[in-house]
């Protein structure tokens, strides 16, 4: 009865914000009658889901973690929003790797060992669905994030990885200008919002890579780009405490869907004159924007749809390449002894004109490294290559996954396991550079944007972020600029901000600060 009292509780919240012209109070009044029921029928929608998901076929004898019992479920599936990191390295420990279910709000989720990966992986997706969960997990069909398109991973690796050579050159003039015009003066110790204004400097640069200079110089759409990724990651999370039956109603009273159609409007009014001008002109540009119209067939050739799938995709752009540089800056003053080391790395492989070249990326490992073990302890996702299985699949072994079942790979408890990694519990900056370095055939798989069982904060298989190259030579490059032209140190007595915790989220603490210098010339 638990469920019940709380959703009545949220059904009397939820009409105290529906705007105030609803007069509640006339006799006779339809509106006094519909949200009189209101909490009535939330209360049954409740208990209809928890009637649905008891119904959810669970393998026998496959872990369950925190208790199998229907009560321990229910219980646990809460714990799960903020308390996923914990139940998933228990799970994983416990299991000794294999096969367990961790409750979660969407019910039991089956986490499955690294082998399990090479069978899956090329599972067409109408069996193996790989959208779907991204849907899910941000309320797809409200705030619109997710796309079925092919368009956009085939042009970025076709494309966009061809051309990196010729598209960087641009992005590291960007990094530049963002920092002059986002960030303050620096010329004594002054705190700043890392998260803000690092997010602000992806935007812009990534704004580069999307559409040139003309898109990065327009203030609209790059604040439009923030703004779409922020209000769709809060606007989600807010409907996730409605009942999936509501949803539909409470998307229309939630100020940060509501204004979703607005950033739309922002990016044709970007995007569209751009592709016209091009065309008119049969300007030949390097940008995904241009690619993207060059490479769309049929219904993908509406200026409307490039410019609805751009925005879609400085989503993903902008949330991975902010949260990492910003993970990085808290450890690296959590860490200082390991700024000296970097900046004479870079020092030694720039060119002649200080710029970072094709070959000075490959020649920074220990920069490479520290990003990766900082990606370790704190990755974007602690739950990777997230399914949803359609149809009973039968592994090699004779496993059977069950129909319905969304399943994952508990990434961040992958990486924690000392018979991987060695005192998993010690950040040690260098671990990937000295791998490298001891085990030459290890070179590939110990990178920052290496897809593997071992590795796989960028997913695995055909679904592997595609625009991981890209996003890693762009943080190194703000990272670059940031040791060149700052010093950084946490204030007296202030200790690593704790990432935010939510399902398998895992996110920089956008309300922390750090102290930055100007470094003298």
């Amino acid at each position: 009865m638990q469920a019940v009292t709380d959703s009545s509780t949220w059904g009397r919240s939820f009409i105290a914000s529906l705007p105030g012209n609803f007069d509640t109070q006339r006799p006779g009044s339809p509106r006094k009658f519909t949200l009189s029921i209101l909490p009535l029928l939330i209360s049954l929608a409740c208990i209809l889901w928890n009637k649905w998901s008891e119904t959810q076929r669970l393998v026998p004898g496959i872990l369950v973690v925190g208790g199998s019992s229907k009560q321990e479920r229910l219980k646990n599936r809460k714990s799960f929003i903020h308390g996923s990191k914990d139940m998933l390295i228990e799970g994983y420990r416990q299991a000794g790797g294999d096969f367990y279910y961790v409750p979660s709000p969407l019910g039991e989720r089956l986490m499955v060992p690294s082998w399990v990966l090479d069978e899956l992986k090329t599972s067409p997706v109408e069996k193996v669905d790989f959208v779907g969960t991204f849907i899910e997990m941000f309320e797809g069909k409200y705030t619109t994030m997710g796309s079925r398109s092919t368009l956009h991973p085939r042009v970025v690796k076709a494309q966009l990885n061809q051309h990196l050579p010729d598209v960087m050159p641009g992005v590291q003039d960007e990094i530049r200008n963002a920092f002059n015009d986002n960030f303050p003066d620096c010329s004594d110790w002054t705190e700043v919002p890392v998260v803000d204004r690092i997010t602000q400097i992806v935007a812009r640069v990534s704004s580069r890579m999307f559409g040139g200079p003309t898109l990065s110089e327009n203030k609209e759409w790059v604040q439009a780009s923030i703004d779409f990724a922020v209000d769709g990651f809060i606007g989600a999370q807010k409907l996730k405490k409605v009942p999936e039956f509501l949803r539909p109603l409470a998307a229309l009273f939630t100020p940060e869907i509501r204004k979703i159609a607005g950033h739309y409007r922002a990016a044709e009014k970007a995007a569209i004159p751009l592709i016209k001008e091009r065309k008119r002109t049969g300007e030949r540009a390097l940008d995904l924007l241009y690619w993207m119209d060059e490479q769309a067939i049929g219904s993908e050739t509406d200026p409307k749809f490039l410019a609805s799938i751009l925005l879609k995709v400085s989503f993903a752009a902008i949330h991975t390449s902010a949260a990492a540089p910003s993970q990085l800056i808290f450890d690296l003053c959590e860490h200082p002894e390991y700024i000296p080391l970097l900046r004479e790395e870079y020092e030694g492989v720039l060119s002649s004109e200080g710029r970072i070249t094709k070959q000075s990326y490959l020649r920074m490992p220990k920069l490479d490294s520290i990003m990766k073990e900082s990606q370790r302890f704190n990755p974007l996702l602690l739950v990777t290559f997230e399914r949803i299985i359609h149809e009973d699949i039968t592994l090699s072994n004779g496993f059977i996954i069950p129909k319905n079942t969304t399943i994952g790979v508990p990434t961040h408890a992958i990486t924690m396991d000392p018979n991987i990694y060695p005192n998993p519990e010690q950040f040690d900056g260098f671990r990937f550079a000295k791998l490298r370095q001891e085990n030459p055939s290890m070179d590939g798989k110990a990178q920052y944007v290496a897809s593997n069982p071992n590795s796989m904060a960028f997913g695995y298989g055909r679904h592997a972020c595609p625009g991981r190259f890209f996003a890693a030579q762009e943080i190194k490059e703000i990272m670059v600029y940031l040791l060149q032209n700052y010093d950084m140190k946490f204030k007296d007595k202030q200790t690593r901000p704790q990432s935010l915790l939510f399902e398998t989220q895992y996110l920089p603490d956008h309300s922390a600060t750090v102290l930055f210098r100007r470094r003298k010339a």
